[in-house]
């Protein structure tokens, strides 16, 4: 199957944001989004004899809030994307909609609205990829993608489950800069704790996802570097630095670990009124040349 027809596309989307759906009758059926997802299976969507997608709510008696609802417009409908100049003014001036999993009424139900946005960009200052943070704490990663409406895709991946970005540490430019001034480089475990660290001035950085998904190319870029990992104050959060460590053996110059004084992470420490240099040190595995080692 080719990813270029936009019937596959929106079934991929459809399964990226966990909606139930089922084969029948030579169409996908799926719940109404356009109208709070009531009605299972009032949606009809099935292939156009001349291409494209066909979608059919028959609640609603047509299309248009249900590609609302997922943020297509009649433009993503077709298998080739339409030229730039005839679908930049289907553009909408409010991108706060992200494809949250959960749709349970205790959520707020589809399209959640955006908190936060978290953008990784390359050396260059081009972005890479994004993340964004909804009101009920839902989380979902895009890719720019000029040929939809919202100029972006809610996937990393093929739907072979291959990457189609490079994997960047976020902040990278400024990771750089702080790099080449000898600078500290603090890795926190999240954006919002890199963020309570780059409010102090300290140069941060952290991979998205979360735990356990740091990287041996994130750390190829603080080769050289002195780095302080502050380790969350808990079993996944002590894992992951440990994981931190490994990578960056053999590459940076130093790496100490810390922990919150207060609270379980960089942005308690700081909301609980300590400084930088409250953190508590646990573990000095690369000691800077010179200083003595401190065991986990």
């Amino acid at each position: 199957m080719n990813d270029t027809i936009a019937f596959n596309r929106l079934a991929d989307l459809l399964g990226s944001m966990g909606e139930p759906t089922r084969w029948q009758g030579g169409a996908i059926r799926t719940r109404g989004l356009c109208h709070g997802g009531t009605s299972p299976g009032t949606v009809a969507i099935r292939r156009g004899n001349n291409g494209g997608v066909v979608v059919y709510c028959h609640k609603c008696q047509g299309n248009a809030d249900f590609l609302a609802a997922i943020g297509w417009t009649e433009a993503d409908c077709y298998d080739e994307p339409l030229p730039q100049d005839e679908r930049r003014h289907q553009r909408p001036a409010d991108d706060t909609w992200i494809p949250c999993r959960d749709h349970g009424k205790d959520k707020g139900g589809p399209g959640h609205k955006r908190v936060a946005q978290y953008v990784y960009r390359d050396e260059n200052g081009r972005t890479v990829h994004g993340v964004t943070r909804c009101d009920h704490k839902c989380f979902a990663q895009w890719r720019p993608d000029d040929t939809t409406k919202s100029g972006r895709r809610w996937s990393l991946n093929d739907k072979e489950g291959n990457r189609l970005v490079r994997v960047v540490p976020y902040r990278l430019p400024e990771l750089l800069a702080a790099k080449e001034n000898d600078r500290v480089i603090w890795i926190a475990e999240g954006e919002k704790d890199v963020h309570a660290l780059v409010d102090r001035n300290l140069p941060a950085t952290c991979n998205a996802a979360g735990a356990g998904r740091w990287t041996a190319e994130h750390a190829s870029f603080l080769e050289g570097a002195d780095v302080t990992i502050v380790a969350d104050r808990d079993e996944p959060g002590q894992k992951h630095a440990v994981h931190v460590v490994d990578t960056l053996r053999g590459l940076a110059r130093s790496v100490y670990v810390v922990q919150a004084r207060t609270g379980k992470d960089a942005a308690d420490h700081f909301a609980a009124g300590h400084y930088d240099t409250d953190f508590v040190q646990v573990w000095a595995p690369i000691p800077y040349p010179g200083d003595p080692a401190v065991g986990a």
